[in-house]
């Protein structure tokens, strides 16, 4: 298979019009435990600076070819140091992983007014396939728990096939502490 043809995940598609722009150089976005980088891909595709994580180097030697606009972190974030330390993204997307000590650190480089866009494998998966071991599965609920300080503009918890998998995912700001500001619009749909 071609990893530069790989079709990102529609929850990120769809929501990723929530990513602030709020920098001239565009919006900075994290891509983490990101493989060989489908979106990676589709974040620069949307104007974003992206930052791609990942432990697995020929995986991540896919991207070279998207040059300056991706920055490649070879790290194993589990077993290693956090390598991001002190910085700062725009939107942080996360599919089909799962390392709950990370949790902290996820949410602590999510910039105000920025969007976390996560789905991985939930209980249930197990009935269905691989994952299957509860250390990489969401319980129900878990992301709600996770990202209880953050604004949730979107949740699912459920089953898709094609295929087969039970699946959590959601779309969720950090709040910008602005005062007097309007509250701000998080629209379920792209503009236009």
């Amino acid at each position: 298979m071609n990893p530069t043809a790989q079709t990102p995940s529609d929850w990120v598609c769809r929501w990723s019009h929530l990513i602030p722009g709020q920098h001239p150089a565009g919006p900075r976005a994290l891509d983490l435990a990101c493989g060989h980088g489908r979106h990676t891909r589709w974040l620069a595709r949307q104007g974003c600076h992206v930052t791609a994580v990942d432990r697995d180097a020929a995986a991540l030697a896919t991207l070279i070819d998207l040059g300056e606009q991706v920055r490649i972190v070879c790290a194993d974030i589990e077993n290693g140091p956090w390598p991001l330390e002190g910085q700062s993204f725009d939107a942080v997307v996360v599919t089909h992983y799962l390392w709950r000590p990370l949790w902290p650190h996820i949410l602590a480089c999510l910039a105000p007014g920025g969007v976390l866009i996560y789905e991985t494998f939930a209980h249930g998966n197990a009935s269905v396939g691989k994952p299957s071991r509860p250390d990489f599965l969401l319980q129900p609920g878990e992301l709600l728990q996770v990202c209880a300080g953050l604004h949730i503009v979107a949740y699912e918890n459920g089953f898709l096939a094609s295929p087969d998998r039970y699946l959590q995912r959601i779309c969720a700001v950090r709040p910008d502490a602005t005062e007097n500001a309007p509250p701000p619009r998080y629209w379920l749909r792209a503009a236009g």
